[in-house]
Formats: C-alpha cells, sequence, structure tokens
C-alpha cells in the first residue's frame, strides 16, 4: 500500500479533529476576573457596625456587675475583659454578656450602638435625656498604662489592670466635670491614683483576696471637683491617695 493510500486510510479511522473551546473573553470575562480580586466585604447588618467605646462601658458595666453579684468567677471575668477591649463591631460584644440578665434584655432591643452624629458625637434619642460623654478607658493587659500631666478628665474613666498597672495621676489635670467617677477592675495587678489635696475623694470599691485602699477626703470648696473610686481588686490592689502640697488652682477665679 502507498503513503498516500496509508494517510487516507489513517484519516478516515481517526474522524475529524476535535472541536477546541474558545477561551472566554469580553465583558463576561472581565467582571468575573475583577469579583475573584475585589477583597471580602463583611455582610452588612447591625452586628457588623462598628463598636464604640461607649459600647464597651456599658458591657464592661455589666460584667463587673455580674462579678459583684457572683455570676460570673474571677478567671471569667478576666478573661472576658480581655476580650471585650479586643472587640471590633457589635456581633463580637453580644457574645460576652449573653448569659447573663442584662444580656437578655440588650438582646431585645434593635442594637447595642446609640445614634450617633457628625464627627461621632453621641446624640440625643427622640424624646429621651441627653446622651451621656463617652468614657476614656485605661487599660493594662500583662503591661502598663499611664495618665499624667496636663490630661483633660472626663466623667468617667475605666481602668482594668490585668497582670499589670495603670497609674493615674490627676494633680495636673483639667477636670471638665465636676464629678468623676472611676470604674476600677484590678486582676493580679495593681492601680495607683494620685489627686491633688484640695479635691474629694470617695471611695465604693471592695477588696476580693486583695487590697481596695482610698485615702479618703472631703474638700471645704463646695465646687472642688469630687472623685469617686469604684470597683473591686481581685487578687490584686488599688490605693487612692492626695499628694500633700499639690493643688488646683483657685477654683473661686471661674
Amino acid at each position: 500500500m502507498s503513503l498516500e493510500k496509508q494517510s487516507r486510510s489513517m484519516e478516515k479511522q481517526s474522524g475529524p479533529p476535535a472541536a477546541v473551546s474558545p477561551v472566554p473573553s469580553g465583558p463576561s470575562a472581565s467582571a468575573e476576573e475583577a469579583s475573584a480580586a475585589s477583597p471580602a466585604v463583611p455582610a452588612a447588618g447591625p452586628k457588623s457596625v462598628r463598636a464604640s467605646d461607649a459600647d464597651r462601658d456599658r458591657i464592661a458595666d455589666i460584667l463587673r456587675d455580674a462579678l459583684a453579684e457572683g455570676r460570673l468567677e474571677p478567671e471569667e471575668h478576666a478573661e472576658r475583659l480581655d476580650a471585650l477591649y479586643r472587640s471590633k463591631t457589635i456581633g463580637e460584644l453580644e457574645p460576652l454578656i449573653n448569659d447573663l440578665p442584662a444580656g437578655q434584655r440588650a438582646s431585645a432591643s434593635p442594637s447595642l450602638a446609640p445614634a450617633q452624629g457628625p464627627a461621632g458625637v453621641a446624640q440625643r434619642a427622640p424624646g429621651g435625656p441627653p446622651a451621656a460623654p463617652e468614657a476614656k478607658n485605661v487599660v493594662a493587659v500583662f503591661g502598663g498604662a499611664t495618665r499624667k500631666g496636663t490630661w483633660r478628665v472626663g466623667a468617667k474613666i475605666n481602668a482594668v489592670a490585668v497582670c499589670g498597672g495603670v497609674d493615674l495621676d490627676f494633680t495636673e489635670a483639667i477636670f471638665d466635670q465636676q464629678h468623676v467617677v472611676l470604674n476600677v477592675v484590678a486582676f493580679w495587678g495593681g492601680v495607683d491614683i494620685k489627686v491633688p489635696e484640695n479635691v474629694t475623694l470617695r471611695s465604693g470599691g471592695s477588696g476580693i483576696m486583695g487590697g481596695f485602699e482610698v485615702h479618703e477626703t472631703e474638700s471645704p470648696d463646695p465646687r472642688a471637683p469630687v472623685i469617686t473610686v469604684q470597683g473591686v481588686a481581685i487578687m490584686g490592689g488599688l490605693e487612692a491617695k492626695a499628694v500633700p502640697g499639690k493643688r488646683l488652682r483657685d477654683l473661686s477665679a471661674d
């Protein structure tokens, strides 16, 4: 058999060449590539809203009350506080109080977050009282945190020391409010508070296998700042006292 006949015979046996699928092109291919390259965006919803300091303050108050009522063990309280101050969204806050009475009430509301106005300023709810100013948080976990010098002091400060130390020096501070509440939690840690000698210093806390020592003073000036230290020291310590010779400016000069 000639080479030409062999070639024709092989073509008949193999059949026509297989069709090759075309490579996708055009708008549909571009859309698929863009979708694959775009970053993942969290699903929208109330629980994906970023948590504010005020949201964390409310949860910290609930956890502190639960500890005082015996609903939480000290170790559980410390673990939840650590998770609280690492949280980013409302959805991360809710599981921390879901098994507490206050958490059941909070879950009935649409969101833990208050209405926010321009620049994150808390707004007054319709028909309700004015929103409270956000608190300052001073947290030390396996480390230290200090506030001193001419720093501004609001109506509420949360100080948390977990295997660390917090130092709050009010001797040169600027008081935006006359009444200041310090919420303190010291777990295997220490909190040291210094105040001017012409302010009123009061105590509202306790120690559990630890020390909660506040050297109370009463200022004769009715316009002097009133600092109330409340909270708990668990296997840790807190000391608050006035520093002799450190005084606020003449309050009658306003």
